[in-house]
């Protein structure tokens, strides 16, 4: 039997740009007073939540990652692997993080990736941090991926893109944060908008299940009207994971999540 070692667990959902949305609801949260003691991340939500584990507050990993264009976050990369390269992300993560392993974050975290070479999710917890965040974040087709002990490692949201699962048993209450709405689109053309709909799609199927098991689950409908691959809205999708947050904390008892309860 598991033993419970975390008051809050905090799980971030993949979805590329609107996981800006995660920082709004960590402000939230905060403003609140609650803090989460263990972090689950895969992709944008890993992004979120290394740097959020690092120490940064949620406005300054805005500032950070707001940077206005997505050719910041990417370059052209050879089409045998990847259409792209997140070297702009890989930039920010080694400019601005203070730990260099996952024991040297001042909060536990658990990164989400996806091994491709044995067709299964894994969570990294331990070692080296900025290649399992990487790794974490790169979307197949559009991505390279990323090599760690020669595994080939992808976007942790093609297997798991809620990963309550490294926290599921060793936490008091759990909350959710899922940035990955899909609703109808009019009009999908285009090799890149054709992967990311399809790869959006793909990671949606199971959280209808697993929202069941979450003490508090923040998921805003209106993301589904933005892009996953435009950062250019970063301030409006902070803004929506603040309202959303906001709205839920009046509909529960905060006390049972606060530090001296």
């Amino acid at each position: 039997m598991s033993q419970i070692k975390y008051k809050i667990g905090l799980v971030l959902s993949g979805g590329g740009a609107r996981g800006f949305a995660h920082l709004g609801v960590l402000e939230a949260l905060n403003e609140a007073g609650i803090y989460p003691d263990v972090i689950s991340g895969t992709s944008a939500g890993a992004l979120a939540g290394v740097l959020y584990a690092d120490g940064h507050t949620p406005g300054e990993i805005h500032k950070i990652l707001n940077v206005g264009s997505r050719l910041d976050f990417m370059r052209p990369a050879l089409p045998r692997e990847g259409l792209l390269q997140i070297s702009g992300v890989t930039k920010i993560l080694k400019n601005n993080l203070h730990a260099t392993t996952f024991e040297e974050l001042k909060i536990p975290l658990f990164v989400t990736a996806t091994d491709l070479n044995n067709g299964k999710a894994v969570y990294f917890s331990k070692g080296d941090l900025i290649d399992p965040v990487i790794a974490s974040a790169s979307i197949p087709v559009l991505f390279q991926p990323v090599i760690i002990n020669n595994i080939c490692y992808v976007d942790g949201g093609v297997l798991d893109n809620m990963p309550l699962k490294p926290i599921e048993n060793i936490c008091k209450n759990l909350i959710g944060s899922f940035v990955n709405s899909v609703g109808y689109m009019e009009k999908v053309s285009g090799l890149i908008n054709i992967a990311e709909r399809s790869f959006m799609l793909s990671m949606s199927k199971e959280i209808i299940e697993k929202s069941k098991k979450f003490d508090l689950f923040i998921a805003p409908t209106e993301l589904s009207n933005y892009k996953i691959l435009d950062p250019d809205k970063a301030e409006e999708l902070f803004g929506l994971g603040y309202k959303a947050t906001k709205e839920k904390l009046k509909e529960i008892d905060i006390k049972k999540y606060l530090v001296n309860n």
